[in-house]
């Protein structure tokens, strides 16, 4: 197929594939050949089958390589509270005395957007799905750094500037602005950066979004043809709120409006009925599961009985942070913990299906991404088994799951491209990234702490 006059791409060879292909399983010798974005081969390096010609040729030996990770929920922005608002208890939208989305200037969310984009990167995960404040200008600058970045400004009809002071204010012209962003955001971006670049609706929370601008989204999802995703029961008080405006659970809103299913991701899910359950599983909607966020504040979602459902269960990092790879761990755990034992239902390669395939289906791109398959797009992770906490080596994927770590990523590729190498970033400065970031965040911290705000939050 390729000869010196029309060489591949890119050849990797020697590494251990976890493919996450059900046909192809693992191979503890094995050869990538990836062409025009794409895996053209995917099997094992036989020594007697000479390399094809390529334009570039890897040997991965001692590496262990995965599909770049998915993470379905995260706010790149919010890295502006890390470090202080895992000890507070309260998502920071609710909470007084901090950094607000409304508070952020374009500028400062670039500045913070590119910082979690590039971590989720160095740590592997070749999509995210971002929302927050500023999406026509995070979006782009997050897409240079060479990941996929499917991501939505916050769509709520809800008067953000007061709700960390308990008031929910619904307004019109809010929905029609945000939702309006929105839309203007899909125009504009939607498979530009060579296709990594896409929108999503992001309709905050059923709390924070009146029935009305719930049931505009799912026309405007649509008319579009695209996902939706969204926050859900995430705590008591979204329940409570949701109770006594509409008479009834998040869950069963969103049923009623038309957006629960397969195209929409429920992030969360903390506080859903066995009811909910069976609504959710039944709707075959995706479940954007945040374990370790979920556990920082003390809480868990019922994970376990959501697939049994029959949910789809994808991973995610949500704030602060973006190691997938701890947040594989912490669902294993988290999972083994309600289940009080360790079953075969609940095992690493389930958590790697989740933070690949699991992510792929909940974003609409199961026949491209998630796995190490022939004619999928090209993105992959390579970690160095070459060290002290990943040997012995006898089972990769136990040893991924168990032990490894975010920071033991050497190579990522995405859409062919080799965007991380040698554990550093190939499309930015990361001095200049790191203190862009820092200088945002001390300038948001300064004028929270002079707005004097208090300390007042609302109970979750």
């Amino acid at each position: 197929m390729f000869d010196s006059e029309n060489p591949a791409d890119l050849v990797i060879h020697g590494a251990h594939l976890l493919t996450v292909d059900p046909h192809l399983g693992e191979i503890p010798l094995g050869r990538l050949v990836i062409h025009k974005g794409r895996f053209v081969e995917v099997g094992p390096d036989d020594e007697s089958r000479a390399l094809p010609p390529a334009r570039r040729v890897i040997d991965l030996s001692g590496h262990v390589v995965t599909p770049g990770f998915i993470n379905v929920h995260t706010h790149t922005i919010l890295t502006m509270v890390r470090g202080v608002a895992e000890d507070m208890g309260f998502a920071p939208a609710y909470t007084a005395g901090v950094p607000h989305g409304h508070d952020v200037t374009e500028e400062e969310a670039v500045a913070l957007a590119r910082l979690g984009a590039a971590e989720a990167l160095l740590f592997g995960s070749t999509l995210i799905n971002d929302s927050f404040v500023h999406a026509n200008q995070a979006l782009p600058a997050m897409g240079e750094l060479g990941l996929r970045v499917i991501a939505c400004g916050r769509i709520h009809d809800v008067d953000f500037t007061r709700v960390h002071e308990g008031i929910w204010n619904h307004r019109s012209a809010i929905g029609e602005k945000t939702l309006g962003q929105a839309i203007a955001l899909h125009e504009r971006w939607q498979g530009q950066m060579d296709g990594r670049l896409g929108v999503e609706l992001a309709a905050h929370a059923p709390d924070t979004c009146s029935r009305q601008l719930l049931a505009q989204v799912a026309e405007v999802r649509d008319a579009l043809g695209i996902q939706v995703n969204g926050h859900l029961s995430q705590s008591r008080t979204e329940n409570q709120r949701v109770f006594e405006r509409d008479g009834m659970s998040p869950t069963e809103l969103l049923e009623d409006v038309g957006l629960l299913g397969p195209r929409f991701t429920a992030a969360h899910c903390m506080y859903v009925s066995d009811s909910d359950i069976a609504r959710l599983g039944a709707s075959r909607t995706n479940v954007a599961h945040v374990p370790r966020g979920n556990a920082t504040g003390g809480r868990i979602a019922p994970t376990q009985h959501l697939r049994t459902a029959g949910a789809n269960l994808a991973l995610a990092t949500d704030n602060m942070h973006a190691d997938m790879v701890e947040v594989m761990r912490w669902a294993l755990i988290v999972g083994r913990l309600q289940a009080g034992e360790i079953n075969d239902s609940w095992q690493p390669h389930h958590v790697l299906e989740m933070a690949t395939m699991g992510g792929a289906r909940a974003l609409g791109l199961q026949d491209d991404l998630g796995s190490l398959s022939p004619g999928k797009r090209a993105d992959l992770v390579a970690f160095n088994f070459r060290r002290p906490h990943l040997v012995p080596v006898t089972k990769a994927l136990g040893n991924l799951v168990h032990t490894a770590q975010g920071r033991d990523v050497e190579l990522v590729v995405c859409n062919g491209d080799v965007v991380v190498e040698q554990g550093v970033l190939c499309r930015a400065d990361s001095e200049v990234l790191l203190a862009d970031a820092q200088q945002a965040a001390d300038a948001l911290w300064r004028r929270a702490r002079a707005q004097g705000t208090g300390n007042r939050a609302c109970q979750l």
